[in-house]
């Protein structure tokens, strides 16, 4: 299984899925509907679609967000151009980034040139799919990883159907989308417990613009003329139907909303009752995965976010991790005894200790070597011994 969190993990996609023999998709509106059902349109991927199935269990959400990102890029690609060659879509895609330059961003200018294209691309999803955050306030937030990432991918049609990007087109697409989420938000006939949340999803994910109410009342304030294809407008309707969702219903003032701002889109009333229907769906079956719906204060999402990461190193160290411990008889018995009776000062401090030792010679625990990182040792604790119970229980057994 490819890790997006090592390098050369998109030559290794596309090994395992083998694309370029597989059929184009017939239309937009396919390509849109798949990707919608994928969660990438709503900033929450919950599955991939891909030739082959990728789990999506331990993975952390930022690799989540770079596989989603790289499929939907390539999968625009493969509509627009009707050409599977992923060798082609990586040449397109970096030649498209480096024509970027959004507050500072150029990430090839620090590549050297002998850098292979996949490796750029690599670095530029990895900088695409982050927040404009910074580490510490990402910690303490639901939000994780940009929300926004679907304008790349309309982008990147537009570069690839002319050749170029118009100028300040990310600059409008966002300032149309700040506008509708921020008119859909005022309309709503109540205030709900995920608003707040849903509104810092989106201010921390754009790029070009601030996020505010820009002076807008009413849809007919609202200048969308810029618009150019069915795409973009499917993408407004919905980013408008997830913020007014509430209580898994959407009120006749806000189906009102909705339908007045498909007529000004001039798209079908049939594709504005998918949306709603789709959404309601959607939201009520991932209600409890998605961050922005699950108003915990900072310190439980915190503890969650964490416990969550720190299962997922477990997992995937746990062949070295239990060998490591194995070799340890006092560890392997405290450990044991910690799973049924609370240890003494002096047990916890050898476990903390002998712990450490171990993180040293795994790469991917030195995170608990990092300031604070000690602070996270009891959630480790909390997931060895659900490795290899019959090792502990035996363990426990001849030293019983």
């Amino acid at each position: 299984m490819f890790n997006p969190s090592i390098p050369g993990w998109i030559e290794k996609f596309f090994i395992e899925q083998k694309p370029s023999g597989m059929p184009l998709m017939a239309s937009e509106a396919e390509f849109y509907s798949r990707t919608r059902t994928t969660g990438f349109i709503f900033g929450h991927i919950v599955s991939f679609d891909t030739s082959k199935p990728i789990p999506i269990k331990d993975r952390f959400p930022e690799e989540i967000s770079k596989i989603g990102m790289l499929n939907t890029l390539y999968q625009m690609y493969c509509l627009t151009k009707q050409d599977t060659n992923p060798e082609h879509f990586i040449t397109e895609a970096v030649a498209f980034y480096n024509l970027l330059s959004p507050k500072g961003f150029n990430p090839l200018q620090k590549m050297l040139s002998s850098t292979s294209e996949s490796s750029k691309l690599e670095k530029i999803i990895h900088d695409r799919v982050q927040t404009n955050e910074d580490l510490f306030s990402k910690s303490f937030s639901h939000v994780i990883t940009n929300a926004l990432l679907f304008v790349d991918v309309l982008a990147f049609k537009k570069y690839l159907e002319k050749g170029s990007l118009p100028e300040k087109y990310f600059n409008r697409i966002e300032d149309i989308v700040i506008s509708i989420v921020s008119l859909s938000l005022k309309s709503k006939t109540g205030i709900s417990v995920h608003d707040e949340l849903l509104q810092k999803l989106f201010e921390s994910s754009v790029r070009y613009n601030k996020f505010s109410n820009k002076g807008i009342k009413t849809i007919d304030d609202l200048d969308l003329s810029y618009l150019s294809n069915d795409l973009e407008k499917f993408y407004l309707i919905d980013l408008a139907g997830i913020s007014l969702w509430s209580d898994e219903k959407v009120e006749n003032e806000e189906r009102y909303f909705l339908f007045r701002l498909g007529d000004k889109l001039e798209i079908p009333e049939s594709f504005t009752i998918d949306s709603i229907h789709f959404i309601n769906n959607f939201i009520v079956k991932y209600k409890n995965e998605i961050p922005y719906f699950n108003n915990s204060n900072p310190v439980k999402n915190f503890y969650d976010h964490t416990t969550e990461s720190v299962q997922v190193l477990v997992n995937r160290n746990k062949k070295r991790l239990i060998k490591e411990i194995s070799q340890s008889k006092e560890l392997m018995h405290l450990l044991t005894k910690a799973t049924h009776k609370e240890l003494d000062k002096e047990e916890k401090k050898k476990v903390k200790t002998q712990l450490l030792d171990i993180c040293k010679t795994v790469p991917s625990l030195t995170i608990f070597l990092l300031p604070g990182g000690a602070l996270l040792l009891p959630i480790l604790i909390r997931f060895i011994p659900q490795l290899l119970p019959s090792a502990f229980n035996e363990n426990e057994e001849r030293d019983s």
